[in-house]
């Protein structure tokens, strides 16, 4: 997190714990979506303002689904566990990888739209309603509001991630707009291929990349993935949440470079590089 960001992440914070539960969603309609995510220990103890930050939604999804290895059973921090009810569950696994924040629900809702988001943020009030308006303008498509591009040179080798560039106006490659989980990334139903249920080869192939999984998921069924439009601003980073992270060594090691690769390989995918 940058420094001029601390004020304003440790501002929200506070505004998101000080409001009651019941002030949080009264009055709101909902959408047919559910909204997901998953945990580590390191993070139980500030969750809780990612989920609520969900609940001060303008809109409400149908439920939010918190999911958490099994070794935390009992483990819960007040502040969570008393958000638990109707609208906000907690279910866990037997695995700890990211990818269960979509395997998982996918098993439990076939039907439902699925929008999975990151447990170290707390996402703008108007985050759920625009990117289900952005759904609603390009229905049975996979809706990111962060994007890259996955990059290739001239010679057909994969470049490291660094030069995997945002680009909100879309890549030139449409196949190669990569999704990225903390913004929020909306799934239609029927969007991935079978295999993402495959725990034995994702963990094989992209253990540390449920992204880099499910953007070659959803390519195997057929499923474009686009940049919303109407994004709007950036969630905010909880102050302190980034003590342990995946980022700093899918990005710093270059990770995802090495785990796309594989997936590529593995599923004999290749890709023209238009950029």
């Amino acid at each position: 997190m940058k420094v001029k960001e601390i004020p304003v992440s440790l501002f929200h914070q506070a505004k998101l714990s000080w409001q009651s539960q019941r002030k949080l969603i009264a009055n709101k309609k909902q959408v047919p979506v559910i909204v997901s995510l998953a945990s580590i220990p390191s993070r139980l103890p500030i969750v809780h303002l990612t989920i609520r930050s969900i609940l001060n939604q303008d809109v409400l999804p149908e439920k939010i689904v918190l999911w958490l290895h099994e070794d935390l059973k009992g483990r819960i921090p007040i502040p969570l566990q008393t958000l638990v009810g109707d609208l906000f569950s907690i279910k866990y696994t037997d695995y700890f990888s990211s990818h269960r924040k979509l395997v998982e629900p996918l098993k439990l809702y076939p039907n439902k739209i699925i929008v999975t988001c990151d447990d170290d943020m707390m996402y703008r009030k108007n985050w759920l309603s625009k990117i289900y308006q952005a759904h609603d303008d390009h229905p049975g498509q996979i809706v990111a509001n962060q994007t890259r591009c996955i990059s290739y040179a001239e010679n057909g080798a994969l470049l490291p991630y660094k030069a995997w560039k945002p680009n909100a106006s879309g890549c030139k490659n449409p196949l190669l707009t990569l999704p990225i989980g903390a913004g929020g990334t909306l799934y239609p139903p029927d969007s991935m291929d079978k295999t993402v249920f495959n725990k034995e080869l994702f963990l094989k192939l992209a253990p540390n990349a449920d992204d880099l999984w499910f953007k070659v998921m959803g390519l195997l069924k057929g499923t474009k993935s686009i940049q919303a439009k109407n994004s709007g601003k950036e969630p905010i980073p909880i102050w302190g949440s980034q003590k342990v992270s995946l980022k700093k060594g899918n990005i710093g090691m270059d990770k995802n470079r090495t785990q796309w690769q594989a997936l590529t390989d593995h599923f004999q995918l290749k890709f023209e590089n238009l950029d």
